[in-house]
């Protein structure tokens, strides 16, 4: 049974940096770094079978020139002629992930079409389509393994719990997945990252030599951000790994750099504590990158203190807003006077800090005025600014949907407003395009 995993390209789409000054381009977001950790582990829970996976995203990074994506998965499929085509979607990438699976299709109608990731998790519906016959929702190495099995046993692959099937032309639930499995804990998976030898090259962030690989700590989020679709993921769950199996990865790892891919690294201050006593201990020498929330920061300022003698250099945090008022409309659970406390902290030790902004639509010209001006007296090396969205899935979608005039997913990827904005559309833009110049520095993160 030979098995093709393909990681769909990103959306294009960003009205921020068509907008934006030129000596602002080069600080906006143009692409997301990083393999694709999810397809890794899908891999590994298959890997007795014959499998490849296959990084789009990297090779237009690798390649610039590199044909257009059905032409490209036309040439993987002549070369691969897999039984099984696998993708992955999140919003903004889900028109590409269908045109994968009906490229795949077209090339050999028997290939069995397969598509898991956020999107389908929160929206399995969404993708019924005549040329994707299996929808694995949620954290699925371990459902995609019985697909495969009893795809190879010539079994009715309806009789695998949890999943969506196409039948006689219907997209049918084959029932309620096993009620117990923690892909973080018990039922962790070791990606293993040799199948992505071929662009290691192109996941590099902030113009630094070295590649950047992923690794998570943990899955799922307590909080319960409005806008934020991680908890409705993972069902309002939070799931630890053992530091002992991250130690593991670590020490398996030959990347000198490491983005923790959790949606808040430090949730469990004792578990955070241990690992760097133990990275200390086994002598792991690394550089890390981190989700950090500004309260955490500002309130466990000796553990920041901690993390950068252990290889801690850069932070992402989302401050979001910088008033109470909006941060308590998204349910952030923070205060606005935090952000100072959480930046002294990280800029104490020497800590690269990318500071994210979430800028509503119906901002006029005082409010972006204020937020410029709050954003220059709370400088940080890199500061962020993406558009409040309503993403599908989330509390805030169903908030506003009814406001939303613009349903094209390949823009709901926080760069471009997808509702009416209060300013004229230009100008809003205009707007978005200058707060970008606002930083303490020249790095980009």
């Amino acid at each position: 049974m030979k098995i093709l995993l393909i990681n769909p390209p990103r959306s294009p789409e960003n009205m921020i940096l068509a907008s934006a000054p030129a000596e602002a381009r080069y600080f906006i977001h143009k692409k997301l770094i990083g393999p694709p950790l999810g397809l890794l582990t899908i891999a590994e829970a298959v890997k007795d079978f014959d499998v490849e996976v296959f990084d789009t995203k990297g090779e237009y990074d690798l390649i610039p020139d590199a044909p257009p994506l059905n032409q490209m998965i036309q040439e993987v499929l002549e070369k691969t002629n897999p039984d099984i085509v696998g993708t992955t979607a999140i919003t903004s990438e889900m028109y590409y992930a269908l045109e994968i699976l009906r490229a795949a299709k077209k090339f050999n109608p028997n290939i069995v079409t397969v598509v898991g990731g956020v999107h389908t998790t929160l929206l399995p519906y969404e993708f019924d389509d005549p040329d994707v016959d299996v929808i694995c929702p949620g954290q699925a190495s371990f459902t995609f393994r019985e697909v495969v099995e009893a795809l190879e046993a010539k079994k009715p692959v309806k009789k695998v719990k949890g999943i969506f099937v196409r039948e006689n032309g219907k997209l049918v639930p084959t029932g309620p997945p096993p009620l117990y499995f923690d892909a973080a804990d018990k039922h962790f998976l070791m990606p293993d990252r040799n199948h992505l030898e071929r662009w290691r090259s192109t996941y590099v962030v902030g113009g630094r030599p070295e590649p950047v690989t992923y690794l998570f700590t943990s899955l799922g989020c307590p909080y319960s951000c409005t806008f934020c679709s991680i908890w409705k993921e993972h069902k309002g769950g939070y799931f630890q790994r053992q530091v002992e199996s991250v130690i593991e990865e670590l020490k398996l790892i030959d990347y000198k750099i490491v983005r923790f891919a959790d949606a808040n690294t430090i949730v469990n201050i004792k578990f955070i504590d241990r690992l760097f006593d133990r990275i200390a201990e086994e002598g792991i020498q690394k550089e890390y990158i981190m989700d950090i929330r500004a309260d955490t920061a500002a309130s466990h300022p000796q553990l920041i203190e901690k993390l950068a003698k252990g290889g801690l250099k850069v932070v992402i945090t989302g401050f979001e807003s910088f008033r109470d008022e909006e941060l308590k409309f998204y349910n952030k659970k923070s205060e606005a006077a935090t952000i100072k406390k959480a930046i002294d902290v990280f800029h104490a030790n020497d800590i690269l800090l990318r500071g994210n902004y979430v800028v509503p639509p119906d901002y006029d010209e005082d409010d972006f005025k204020a937020l410029a001006e709050y954003a220059n007296s709370h400088k940080v090396t890199y500061a962020g600014y993406t558009i409040l969205t309503p993403m599908p899935g989330t509390v805030y979608y169903e908030q506003v949907k009814d406001r939303i005039i613009d349903h094209d997913y390949l823009k709901y990827n926080f760069f471009n407003s997808v509702m009416k904005t209060k300013l004229p559309t230009e100008q809003f833009y205009e707007n978005m395009g200058r707060l970008w110049l606002i930083k303490k520095g020249t790095d980009v993160i």
